[in-house]
């Protein structure tokens, strides 16, 4: 059993999640110790650079009983031309799960294939379902659930867009998108989750995307490779912004959501980052707490 994208999960899996997530977040602000996976491994995998994917894996799994090894491009053979499968079939007499973190989403679909462990999408160009259950996990907390919310997206429409889409058309809720013309989501992953949930939609009016919101998210306008597109997209981004105007149309008490890194001034303002509505440092401490039931799922109830 593999998570490489939110669409891997059925509903009922992602409740479980979040409710594994929220008890063990209650027992570790008790002090409660919980072990379960001690003895066991996991691999870390890095292409790209990583602060909060790395340090919440890894603490996870401290805080599980278990260890942790991370491997950087430069560190392993694959960065030198190993083949895929044979990474993924050496790794799998090694370690017990594998979280991968690179840019094409076929490296992780060929690593899972030859694969005997569970391997977990760090984050590729297409999907982050990690991150996005940690927003749901933390949507959960401020509004009491996500049964009837309006969420709304503004920005590029990259792999967060991509999760928080699949996440969408699994759970049901109301999904509003605000992107540029040219930085749409991706179009296969946008028609298949409409056809399941017509509430997922689309426009470029910023405003209209944050009328009435619950939750308003964001990311940075350029993402890690395309640090040469990024005076391109400032000015085709210009406008698609968090900020005082566009929180005023929202609900008065409207959560704001932003994965980090943040570019205070360009996708959305200091002001707001900094304000009453923003839940982003509760948001980034939920990547442990949502990283343990995930490791925990598929280590110990997913071997069952």
């Amino acid at each position: 059993m593999h998570l490489l994208n939110i669409s891997d999960l059925k509903k009922e899996d992602i409740d479980h999640l979040l409710d594994m997530a929220a008890t063990l977040k209650a027992r570790h602000k008790k002090g409660i110790p919980h072990n379960p996976l001690r003895g066991r491994t996991l691999g870390l995998i890095f292409e790209k650079s990583s602060t909060r994917t790395r340090v919440s894996f890894e603490t996870a799994m401290c805080q599980l009983g278990g260890n942790a090894i991370f491997i950087s491009q430069r560190d392993s053979q694959i960065g030198r031309g190993e083949p895929i499968k044979d990474t993924a079939r050496v790794m799998s007499r090694y370690v017990d799960a594998v979280v991968i973190r690179t840019f094409g989403h076929d490296v992780i679909e060929e690593f899972a294939r030859y694969s005997t462990i569970p391997v977990i999408n760090g984050l590729t160009d297409l999907s982050h379902p990690c991150q996005v259950l940690a927003d749901i996990l933390t949507v959960v907390e401020k509004k009491g659930g996500y049964k009837g919310i309006k969420a709304c997206w503004i920005g590029d429409g990259n792999n967060m867009a991509n999760s928080w889409i699949e996440a969408a058309m699994r759970l049901g809720f109301e999904l509003t998108l605000a992107c540029p013309k040219g930085y749409q989501p991706d179009d296969g992953i946008f028609k298949k989750a409409v056809a399941l949930n017509p509430k997922i939609r689309f426009t470029e009016s910023v405003l209209e995307a944050a009328k009435g919101a619950d939750v308003l998210n964001t990311d940075v306008w350029a993402s890690m490779g395309q640090e040469e597109e990024a005076e391109k997209r400032r000015k085709a981004f210009k406008g698609f912004q968090i900020n005082s105007e566009v929180l005023g149309v929202a609900k008065k008490d409207a959560m704001v959501l932003h994965c980090l890194p943040a570019h205070r001034e360009e996708e959305i303002t200091e002001e707001v980052l900094e304000g009453p509505n923003s839940a982003v440092w509760d948001q980034a401490e939920n990547r442990l707490h949502i990283q343990k039931a995930i490791l925990e799922w598929l280590l110990v109830e997913g071997a069952r």
